[in-house]
C-alpha cells in the first residue's frame, strides 16, 4: 500500500522513484500517457507538495519542492515534466485573488482527483511579438470569446482545467492586455490534434489545443486582461529555474550510471568526478536560489543546467559504448531527453550562450 511522502527525506520518495525508474523505458517506447506513473504519484500525495494545507496539500517550501522534483526526474523525467505543469497550473490558481477558483479547484487537484496543465509557453516566447495574435480574446457579455490556438500544451486531452493565456482584440487589431485564465477542458469548441511525435517525451503528450469561437466567462479569469499579465502574482513562470530543476535531475540520473560504470574501469574515473563535483555545486545554487540566498539568475542557472545535462548524459552514452546506441538503453533515452531543454522554453540569452559553447565560441 502507498504511503505519503512527507518531506523530501521520506524512505518513500526513494521507493516511489524506483518504481517510476522501472517503467521510464517503456513509456519512452510506447509514448503512451503515464496514467499509472501518475496514479502512483498522487496515492504519494506528490500533488499535494505545492498546494497549500488550507486547500488540502502540503504546503512544501520552495526547497523541498526542488528537492523532491530532483529525484522524481532522475527516475522519469516524463513523468516530471507532467507534474510540473500540474504545479504551475496550481500555483497560477493559487497565486490570484479569486478565492471561489481556489475552492473549487485547488481540492480536487491536490487528491489527484482532476488533472490541470497550462498553456501559457505563447505569451512568453517568440508568438509573443506575432502581429496576429496565435490566441485572440475578445470581449462579449459576461466574458471573453477566444480564437486560435495554443501551442504547446501538455496533457491536453487529459485535462479537466486548462490555465490558459490569450491576448486581447479590438476589432482586428491585438492590444497590449492580455489574460489568464483557468478554463473547463470541455468546453464548446475547444479540439485537441494528436499530440507532437517528439524526439523525447512523447508521453508527456505535448501538442496544441485549438479554440473556435470558445466562450470563457469573467468567473474563470485568474488574472488581467492587464499588459503582461505573466507577471502578475507568483505562479510558474516558463524558462524559469523550474525547467533546470528537470535538467539537473535527469544529468543526475546519467552520472548514477557513469559512477557505477567508473567502479569498474579506472579510466571513467576522472571524468565522472569533474562532473559530479559540477553537478553538486550547481545543485547547490539552485537551493540556495531557492531560499533568495544566490545572486545567480534563473538565465545563468538555465545556461549552465542546458550545458551539464548534455555533457553527462553523452558521458554516460560513452561509457556504455554500442549497447547504449540500442533501442532501449536508458544513456541514448537520456542523451534524447536532455536535447529537450535547448528547446523548452528556452530563453533568447541561453540559446546564444549554448550556442557559443557548442560552436567552441564559449
Amino acid at each position: 500500500m502507498a504511503m505519503y511522502i512527507t518531506s523530501p527525506d521520506d524512505p518513500e520518495l526513494v521507493r516511489l522513484c524506483r518504481l517510476l525508474a522501472v517503467r521510464a523505458s517503456e513509456l519512452d517506447r510506447t509514448g503512451v500517457w503515464p496514467e499509472e506513473q501518475l496514479r502512483l504519484c498522487g496515492q504519494n500525495g506528490v500533488y499535494e507538495w505545492s498546494i497549500d494545507p488550507a486547500w488540502g496539500g502540503q504546503g512544501w517550501n520552495a526547497e523541498e519542492i526542488i528537492r523532491g522534483y530532483l529525484a522524481l526526474s532522475a527516475a522519469c523525467l516524463t513523468t516530471t515534466f507532467v507534474l510540473t505543469q500540474l504545479a504551475g497550473a496550481c500555483r497560477r490558481i493559487a497565486s490570484s485573488d479569486k478565492g471561489h477558483l481556489k475552492e473549487r479547484l485547488l481540492p480536487s487537484l491536490a487528491k489527484g482527483e482532476q488533472f490541470a496543465t497550462v498553456g501559457i509557453s505563447h505569451l512568453t516566447t517568440s508568438r509573443q511579438h506575432l502581429t496576429i495574435p496565435v490566441l485572440r480574446a475578445d470581449r462579449v457579455d459576461g466574458g471573453f470569446r477566444l480564437d486560435g490556438y495554443s501551442p504547446w500544451v501538455t496533457g491536453g486531452a487529459h485535462a479537466d482545467t486548462i490555465v490558459l493565456g490569450a491576448t486581447l482584440m479590438d476589432g482586428e487589431q491585438s492590444t497590449d492586455q492580455q489574460l489568464l485564465a483557468a478554463i473547463p477542458a470541455n468546453l464548446p469548441g475547444i479540439s485537441m490534434p494528436e499530440a507532437y511525435p517528439m524526439i523525447g517525451l512523447s508521453a508527456s503528450h505535448t501538442g496544441p489545443v485549438r479554440f473556435d469561437r470558445v466562450i470563457i466567462m469573467d468567473e474563470w479569469l485568474l488574472a488581467g486582461p492587464v499588459p503582461n499579465v505573466m507577471q502578475q502574482g507568483t505562479g510558474a513562470g516558463t524558462g524559469g529555474y523550474e525547467t533546470s530543476i528537470l535538467a539537473i535531475g535527469l544529468a543526475n540520473a546519467a552520472l548514477s550510471y557513469l559512477e557505477d560504470e567508473a567502479r569498474k574501469r579506472p579510466d571513467l574515473q576522472a571524468p565522472y568526478d569533474t562532473l559530479r563535483k559540477e553537478h553538486t555545486a550547481l545543485r547547490n545554487e539552485l537551493l540556495a536560489f531557492a531560499r533568495n540566498e544566490s545572486p545567480c539568475t534563473p538565465n545563468v542557472l538555465r545556461y549552465q543546467a542546458n550545458s551539464l545535462v548534455l555533457r553527462a548524459s553523452q558521458a554516460a552514452l560513452t561509457a556504455a559504448k554500442g549497447a547504449g546506441f540500442l533501442v532501449g538503453h536508458p544513456t541514448g533515452r537520456w542523451c534524447r531527453e536532455a536535447l529537450f531543454f535547448l528547446v523548452w522554453n528556452c530563453p533568447q540569452s541561453v540559446l546564444a550562450q549554448n550556442l557559443c559553447e557548442i560552436s567552441g565560441m564559449g
